[in-house]
């Protein structure tokens, strides 16, 4: 591992950049070595890329950093949930958070889960190009509603999911210092944001006010919620259950979508690869659904899952501003410094994974895994923040594409190739179109 910095002090280009080609310029900066220095005005920006060192600021000295949202917008967006919250807020908000998504909690989901992705299955028509990306967000939208919140948002999916995505765009460079060039020139539509977060916001208090007319544990989250705030007599319970349902909401249906959508498009590219599922969903499920106990026997759909994930990781940079100090190998990082890590980075480095570009599933042997370093492979972070839903989108995933996979068959669209947008999750751009095949019937 190199600890020394390399120090670029043409930062004056940087937001510019970044707005070009933000995968490019943390590719450039990683090409200076395990860290790495670039200069945006006045404020410092190291990008650390070595599995020890990310363990470093995301486990072992946690405390050392504060997380980086960004510009006023999004803390409007998502007020005081726990992807923006702090220290013991954070904290707080997780432990009332976190008996959703105990197992056993989330294992009630799995039927409403297949029952989402099969009323996806039966509405495409074959040889018709589809856009998958649209699709996935339906399903994920559909299962959000249902088991987060007992609502079913998928009436309103087209609609949310365009607010939701007119959001994700606006804030194309959440995670970058570039604060003090986004609030003077307003480079991101503020109307724009302001008009998709009132549609949001209108759906988030409809259904909040439905729970509490309800006057139930209903089994989702929100009731527990609910019920947790008032437990604590919060006096303004009702922004604060809003702020945490927009952060889970958003992450608990647009990653998971997007981690879907990039399997398709791969396994669309590696026929190979798509043939030997198909032969293991056909042994294990037949033509029946697929049901949570077939998960330890879909073991090559979760190998195929996580070799997306690698290539495409759904969140691929995390960015922390330092509180104090912070020594590292031969560099000093000066307090209020922003500090990135990369999953997209890490997941195809060659020092740690051979031939890192080739989708190969098969990779991800108990031997691999076992040598691999903790932080080579994050695709859900890692430390007191790592994604509170993690079970639930391994499960969500493994079984859409089990249930998806018993009946349809991929295949690309000519001349089509989508192009990477790395917004707030790692999107293609414009949708990704696939011609659905079936594969029997």
């Amino acid at each position: 591992m190199e600890t020394h910095e390399h120090r670029d002090s043409r930062g004056g280009e940087l937001f510019a950049a970044f707005r070009r080609d933000a995968l490019g310029v943390v590719r450039k900066m990683a090409e200076a070595g395990d860290i790495s220095r670039v200069d945006a005005g006045s404020q410092p920006v190291f990008l650390l890329n070595h599995p020890d060192l990310i363990r470093d600021v995301l486990v072992t000295r946690n405390a050392s950093f504060s997380k980086v949202i960004g510009i006023e917008s999004v803390f409007k967006l998502l007020g005081g949930g726990m992807l923006t919250a702090e220290g013991e807020a954070h904290r707080k908000r997780r432990r009332l958070a976190q008996p959703a998504f105990h197992k056993q909690r989330i294992a009630s989901y799995a039927g409403t889960m297949v029952d989402h992705a099969v009323e996806a299955r039966e509405r495409w028509e074959p040889g018709v190009a589809t856009d998958v990306a649209h699709e996935m967000m339906r399903i994920t939208l559909g299962v959000a509603g249902r088991t987060l919140f007992d609502s079913e948002l998928e009436g309103d999916a087209k609609e949310v999911a365009d607010a939701m995505g007119e959001i994700s765009e606006l804030s194309n460079l959440v995670a970058f210092p570039f604060i003090k060039h986004i609030e003077k020139f307003e480079l991101f539509g503020r109307r724009r944001f302001d008009k998709a977060q009132a549609r949001l916001d209108a759906a988030i208090y409809r259904i909040i006010a439905e729970c509490r007319a309800s006057a139930r544990d209903r089994g989702d989250l929100l009731s527990m919620l609910i019920q947790a705030s008032d437990e604590e007599g919060d006096a303004d319970a009702d922004r604060h259950l809003r702020d945490e349902v927009m952060t889970i909401f958003l992450a608990s249906y647009d990653t998971t979508a997007n981690a879907l959508t990039w399997t398709w498009h791969l396994l669309s590219q590696h026929p190979e690869v798509e043939a030997r599922m198909h032969e293991e969903i056909d042994s294990v499920l037949g033509d029946r659904p697929p049901t949570l106990e077939d998960l330890p026997q879909l073991k090559y759909v979760e190998q195929v899952l996580t070799e997306s994930m690698r290539i495409f990781p759904p969140v691929w940079l995390q960015s922390r501003k330092t509180l104090e100090e912070y020594p590292v190998g031969d560099t000093v990082i000066p307090k209020g410094a922003i500090v990135f890590v990369s999953q997209y980075l890490m997941h195809r480095d060659p020092r740690f994974f051979d031939d890192p570009e080739t989708f190969r599933p098969e990779r991800w042997t108990a031997e691999m895994k076992a040598a691999l370093p903790r932080f080579a492979y994050f695709p859900f972070g890692g430390g007191p923040r790592q994604c509170i839903g993690e079970g639930f989108a391994w499960m969500e995933a493994t079984l859409v594409i089990a249930t998806i996979a018993q009946r349809w068959r991929f295949r690309p669209v000519e001349g089509f190739a989508p192009e990477l947008q790395p917004l707030f999750v790692l999107r293609p751009k414009n949708g990704l179109f696939l011609i659905p095949e079936l594969r029997y019937g």
